[in-house]
């Protein structure tokens, strides 16, 4: 695992910022542990050390909608956010897989934002946060499902191991649609389906409707 500074390389240039995790443990979270819950008042800062968390939007049906993924030495908006407003979470956080994170309480993030190299830092997490999120917003408003699902398809090898249910969930749709459109996809060869496994037979089929985002 690396260390903090280099995942968080601005916290290298700020003098006294052992100071703010004096004192703090190291959080250790399996996959599919819940970081935080909708509703719930914001805990800290998070700093990732390892692993993965997933944030997303559940709608009281159970449908889910991704926001985003945190890896080591990323950010995490909802965090943030919760943090300056000091309003509850707006979101839920779910490790995808073992994790290990400092947690910076709240009234520490708050007094480390004096620092003019903590606050640039932590805008500058945010803008780059924003952006992304804009782009995800973007995605689900104005690109056709099967394309976003043929985009997702591709960029992991030959082979996914991922079930209909989670691909539903990253792409705001539910699991039969998701089903049916594999199964289209299969259909004309494209892809071959079996238990919690995606084979790419064609990726050069699905990066063309990857494209054809209209």
């Amino acid at each position: 695992m690396k260390s903090i500074t280099d995942l968080y390389p601005a916290l290298s240039g700020i003098a006294d910022y052992g100071q703010w995790l004096d004192g703090l443990r190291s959080i250790e979270l399996a996959a599919n542990s819940p970081v935080y819950t909708e509703g719930q008042p914001c805990q800290g800062f998070p700093l990732l050390l390892s692993g993965c968390i997933r944030v997303f939007k559940q709608a009281e049906n159970g449908r889910e909608i991704e926001l985003y993924r945190i890896d080591a030495g990323e950010s995490c908006i909802v965090s943030i956010s919760s943090l300056i407003s000091n309003r509850q979470y707006q979101a839920r956080a779910v490790t995808e897989r073992a994790s290990v994170l400092y947690l910076l309480p709240a009234a520490r993030f708050h007094a480390a934002l004096s620092n003019t190299v903590f606050r640039d830092y932590v805008l500058g997490l945010f803008a780059d946060r924003m952006t992304d999120l804009m782009e995800r917003v973007e995605e689900v408003a104005f690109q056709r499902l099967d394309a976003r699902l043929a985009n997702r398809l591709l960029g992991h090898g030959q082979q996914l191991h991922v079930t209909h249910a989670q691909l539903a969930n990253e792409l705001g749709s539910v699991r039969e649609i998701i089903s049916r459109l594999l199964k289209g996809f299969e259909t004309r060869g494209w892809i071959k389906l079996s238990r919690e496994q995606i084979d790419i037979l064609d990726p050069h089929a699905l990066r063309e409707l990857a494209t054809h985002q209209n």
